[in-house]
């Protein structure tokens, strides 16, 4: 009797300590490794270091992503193609690099001179249509967009002024390819194509007169203000959006509600960003101003003849494929909602 009291003892045991432990085995923490387009200095990417944390605390420890600054595991340019072999399983990354895969991806990143605030952007990408484009465009790469951050409303630095679209006549100006460099040709500046490291370099030395390249904050800790005496702002030109998008395999294994705290961190990780890039700009733009640094502001006449030109810009650049053309006049129909078009 004792014998078989002390087997059914144990059984019972088994069964309590089976029941702790398959939260425990369940709960098997899942690693990430990503890489982002920021230098490790810059807040854009500590927003993106803040949202990975938030992710770790929200799944209780079951998702783990592991944050890495642009260039750490892959070449910026090839991290779609790392993310589509599983090297890395996500990517924070601007998708209009990967517009030699599809020219459409430059159009959703940013349709130059088209929005005025990021809320209309954001809006377009999550109720008009936006999100699913971008979605159908990575999936022949294996890559699934999860959600989006902007820095905000993009800057252009100097060494004359630019006060309205005629003062680009005649300008060298350092642009990325593809629309921006299309506008800009057409508002008569020669556009010249360099790295960002080379900027400070060629405003220094003339090579250039101004240049595209992010927010006041950002163009600060650049450098580019010691010898650019210029800026714009708000700016008018660019506001590009940065997708966080995972191995499509990797995100089909998640749990649901790890995909929709995934979800839902993007959208705070967003505002984050926007809010916390847009302090750092106000305290970058009182700086600059004290060490005499001129601040431009267009009149919302010289901004309504910009985007005319621009709308040629993405009439032309629909053409580069179907996908494009789809993109482009889905925008085109919500800023006309927007009253930003006729």
């Amino acid at each position: 009797m004792r014998s078989k009291k002390g087997f059914t003892i144990l059984i019972a045991l088994a069964m309590v300590l089976g029941f702790i432990a398959t939260p425990v085995f369940a709960q098997k923490t899942i690693k990430w490794k990503a890489q982002s387009f920021w230098g490790a200095a810059e807040l854009s990417h500590k927003t993106f270091v803040d949202f990975c944390t938030r992710v770790k605390v929200l799944t209780n420890g079951r998702l783990e992503i592991t944050p890495y600054s642009a260039g750490t595991i892959v070449p910026t340019f090839e991290a779609l193609d790392a993310l589509q072999s599983n090297v890395i399983q996500c990517m924070h990354m601007w998708p209009g690099y990967f517009s030699g895969k599809e020219p459409a991806l430059a159009a959703i990143s940013d349709m130059v001179a088209a929005y005025s605030h990021p809320w209309q952007k954001d809006a377009w990408m999550y109720y008009k249509g936006g999100w699913e484009m971008l979605n159908e465009m990575y999936r022949p790469y294996n890559a699934y967009a999860v959600g989006w951050m902007f820095w905000g409303i993009e800057s252009m630095v100097s060494t004359k002024p630019i006060s309205r679209m005629e003062d680009f006549k005649g300008l060298k100006m350092r642009v990325p390819q593809g629309m921006t460099a299309m506008l800009m040709t057409k508002l008569g500046a020669s556009v010249v194509v360099l790295p960002g490291g080379e900027v400070y370099s060629a405003l220094d030395k003339g090579v250039i007169n101004t240049s595209d390249w992010a927010s006041p904050s950002m163009n600060q800790r650049m450098g580019f203000y010691q010898v650019a005496k210029y800026t714009n702002y708000p700016g008018f030109h660019s506001m590009p959006l940065g997708s966080f998008s995972v191995n499509m395999k990797e995100w089909n294994k998640l749990p649901d509600d790890i995909k929709q705290i995934l979800k839902t961190a993007c959208r705070e990780w967003c505002w984050d960003s926007i809010e916390r890039i847009a302090i750092d700009d106000i305290r970058a733009l009182k700086e600059m101003k004290e060490k005499g640094i001129t601040v431009l502001a267009w009149s919302d006449e010289d901004l309504k003849k910009v985007r005319a030109v621009s709308m040629e810009v993405w009439d032309e650049f629909a053409k580069k494929s179907p996908m494009t053309k789809k993109v482009v006049d889905s925008q085109k129909d919500w800023l006309r909602e927007l009253g930003l078009i006729k």
